[in-house]
């Protein structure tokens, strides 16, 4: 089982290796992998820090609590008709995704993430829309 807040199921669609630390990218790596590989592992939906802010370097400022990321969470989790504490595989999340994402609503949903402008959220939910696979992470350093 894996724990996720609202906006990491979007970023998880984008995920092409990059992070903040190596260990944050390590981690992150494992998650997308084991969904992309697997997706019928259970996710389960948290209010707040998930399995990937566990590993935010210490070195940086902490924002996973911040009200800006928060917001993000709930406009995500509205989006996708989900809320805290439901659980269910990777599979279904990818069908909400399909079912009420496109592309171009990153724009709104994300506006204040730093990763937005990479382009490459757009291009996960793109894939999920056409039903073609997530591409394998690059190997982490």
């Amino acid at each position: 089982m894996i724990r996720l807040r609202g906006h990491h199921l979007l970023c998880l669609l984008g995920y092409r290796g990059m992070g903040y630390s190596e260990d944050y990218v390590r981690n992150m790596t494992e998650v997308y992998e084991q969904l992309r590989t697997d997706p019928q592992t259970r996710v389960c939906i948290v209010a707040g820090p998930d399995d990937l802010c566990d590993h935010f370097p210490e070195d940086e400022p902490y924002h996973c609590q911040s009200a800006s990321v928060h917001r993000r969470d709930a406009k995500v989790l509205s989006r996708l008709g989900l809320r805290a504490g439901q659980c269910m595989p990777w599979r279904e999340i990818e069908r909400r995704v399909r079912d009420r994402v496109r592309p171009e609503d990153i724009r709104s949903l994300c506006h204040t993430c730093s990763w937005r402008s990479l382009g490459v959220c757009e291009e996960g939910v793109d894939l999920v829309r056409r039903r073609l696979p997530l591409p394998p992470a690059p190997p982490p350093p």
